[in-house]
């Protein structure tokens, strides 16, 4: 919570002072390298068979591995093989459209939306449309020639398709590495979370956990192959899941509790949690299990269910109840949660599309040189996820361009050529990808002249340093204003303004789903697969994705934030309780009184919620197994009494 206030206080840095902040982030160094050889060597091999032309074209398609990112390696393997897809279809496109600008203009939107669409409604990791936009724009650039669309997109496909197996070579060495470290940070959390009990920290640490727990589900769902069960992945899922109940049980037991436990406990968990360190199938030994001298039944129990997840550790394969059972909504389910008038993510794609548009438009209209520049420039800047964001992109890509401009006229003067082009592309690349992660602006001073040097050597135009880099700044000081007066007019208060709608659409979807959860309907069925489970979870993503933008709206709605932020987080911690409860078998079946009541409580916050009202504190009816729900709504009604 405190670090979210931070985030939208009014009395934040200048734009200018955080936009040239550097994170303290470490250099990937490994990705770094790796990125650098999928673009190279589709360059050096093209030169190898004495055709370099081709050899930039397929270095297109190393792209690919700017997608690439410390997620499940069977996730990491869908995604980059329809990101190779989709380069190979815009190299395509881009080439059949070269001979007509508007078309050119109002592709490029559709393209940038429709990517920023996916992407923002899968959650997908990544640079999004960006790097889709630029192939699309470098091949409209080349010598117009629509006969050669089949030859352009599959020398991209085999670039890309380079990029896939380098990426996905690290399968070899640690199969199970993002969900190995995942389910560690579960462990080192619920260790922090048994030492704040009886403190002040147990509200922010029992929400870390909960998020940690989250993350972990999704982890090991993308990591699940049905037809490839590992032992190392089942006991990864084990322990997630007895972590879960560990979680569970602390929330239930120790809640009202203002006196700590023993410190033996979280020491335990941390000693444990080394355990996962080790790379290897069997994961190790917890060397060490401390015990208090004393202690009561529930902590007895407590205990009990740490030496239960030390066995999930060391028992052998066959011990282990390997029965995984993973339940995901399905992309089409979410795709269609995403298309609608109030998902801000419907709505970003829509604007991302039509400012493109407009700015490619004006690009051709104006017969620029290198018209694409323009749209490429109002499409970087665009990618920010926030308004304020995206002023800080702009910001970061005005000095990196400038300077990047430069260094790109300075190289492009010595005319380099052959296997030079190429170890310039590897040492940008890797440079670029080094400092992606500490600030754009210092990586746009090395992406600029990549992409320059690419787009040039396939262009096979003229080259003038004078005219080269005045030409450059003015398509990039034309997209960039273009970029930030149509975020300004069309999204500056977009999210703020259907906040109330969306936290009123979730809490009613949320009492929805409870009175499926304790009633007689849903004795029987798979309630982990129904539709009302998988509506609340898309409405809590999209309420919390609606927040973080509305957070980096100017100007910032600050009053409306304050209230909404208990009450999003009371939200996201009532919805992981339900979602827990929809995994016991034998949930008690409530009274339709008691339901009725369920369902008038969570009317009267949905109302109060879209109306910003505060309401009076109504009676929760007890729910047998199940108090920490009965608490947490409770919870949300106290937080949403605190607007005036």
């Amino acid at each position: 919570m405190g670090e979210t206030k931070k985030l939208v206080s009014a009395k934040s840095p200048s734009y200018l002072k955080q936009a040239m902040s550097v994170n303290t982030k470490s250099f990937p160094w490994v990705k770094a390298f790796c990125a650098g050889i999928a673009a190279a060597l589709p360059v050096m091999i093209g030169l190898l068979f004495g055709n370099f032309e081709y050899g930039l074209i397929a270095g297109m398609g190393g792209f690919t591995y700017l997608y690439f990112f410390n997620i499940p390696y069977p996730q990491n393997a869908q995604k980059l093989f329809f990101v190779v897809l989709g380069m190979t279809l815009v190299s395509a496109l881009g080439t059949l459209a070269a001979p007509y600008p508007l078309a050119i203009a109002i592709l490029m939107g559709v393209i940038g939306a429709t990517v920023i669409f996916i992407f923002g409604a899968l959650r997908i990791t990544g640079p999004s449309a960006i790097f889709f936009v630029l192939v699309f724009a470098m091949t409209t650039g080349m010598p117009v020639n629509p006969e050669l669309a089949p030859i352009r997109a599959g020398l991209v496909f085999l670039g890309g398709t380079l990029s896939w197996i380098i990426a996905m070579s690290g399968w070899l060495f640690n199969p199970h590495g993002p969900e190995t470290s995942v389910v560690k940070r579960v462990f080192l959390e619920l260790a922090a979370f048994v030492e704040s009990v009886g403190t002040e920290r147990f509200n922010e640490s029992k929400n870390r956990v909960m998020s940690v727990l989250k993350e972990a589900d999704e982890t090991l769902a993308a990591g699940y192959i049905p037809w490839r069960k590992t032992e190392l992945f089942n006991r990864l899922y084990v322990l997630n899941d007895h972590a879960n109940q560990m979680f569970l049980y602390i929330l239930e037991n120790f809640s009202e509790d203002h006196s700590t436990l023993p410190p033996e406990l979280g020491q335990t968990i941390r000693e444990m949690t080394k355990s996962l360190d080790k790379k290897n199938t069997s994961i190790g030994v917890c060397k060490k299990i401390l015990q208090p001298e004393g202690m009561n039944e529930n902590v007895a129990v407590l205990f009990k269910k740490i030496y239960d997840a030390d066995a999930i550790m060391n028992e052998p394969a066959s011990k282990i109840n390997n029965v995984i059972l993973i339940s995901k909504p399905s992309p089409k389910m979410i795709l269609g949660g995403a298309f609608d008038k109030n998902s801000i993510v419907f709505i970003s794609a829509l604007r991302f599309g039509v400012v493109t548009i407009i700015a490619a438009f004006i690009a051709y209209q104006f017969d620029l040189a290198r018209s694409y520049w323009v749209p490429l420039s109002c499409v970087a800047v665009m990618s920010g996820s926030t308004i304020i964001s995206t002023y800080h992109r702009a910001i970061q890509r005005g000095f990196g361009t400038v300077v990047g401009i430069l260094i790109a006229g300075f190289i492009l003067a010595t005319q380099p050529h052959g296997y030079i082009i190429a170890l310039l592309i590897l040492l940008l690349t890797f440079i670029t990808e080094l400092f992606i992660v500490k600030n754009y602006g210092l990586a746009a001073l090395f992406f600029t002249p990549n992409a320059l040097l690419m787009a040039e050597s396939t262009s096979q135009g003229g080259f003038s340093f004078s005219y080269f880099a005045s030409v450059r700044l003015i398509d990039v000081l034309i997209g960039t204003a273009i970029g930030l007066i149509g975020v300004w007019f069309v999204g500056r208060r977009s999210a703020s303004s259907r906040l109330p709608h969306l936290v009123t659409k979730t809490i009613r979807s949320q009492g929805q789903f409870l009175l499926l959860l304790f009633s007689k309907h849903g004795v029987g069925c798979n309630v982990e697969e129904c539709s009302e489970i998988n509506k609340m979870q898309t409405n809590i993503i999209t309420v919390k994705t609606l927040y973080t933008t509305a957070a980096g709206e100017i100007p910032v709605d600050q009053k409306a934030l304050d209230y909404y932020w208990p009450v999003i987080f009371s939200i996201e911690r009532l919805g992981y309780l339900l979602e827990n409860g929809s995994k016991v078998d034998k949930r008690p079946i409530l009274s339709e009184e008691k339901l009725a009541q369920l369902l008038y409580v969570c009317e009267t916050m949905a109302i109060a919620a879209g109306r910003k009202q505060s309401l009076s504190i109504k009676n929760v009816p007890e729910i047998e197994m199940f108090p920490s729900i009965q608490n947490e709504i409770i919870h949300l009604q106290k937080s949403l009494q605190k607007f005036n």
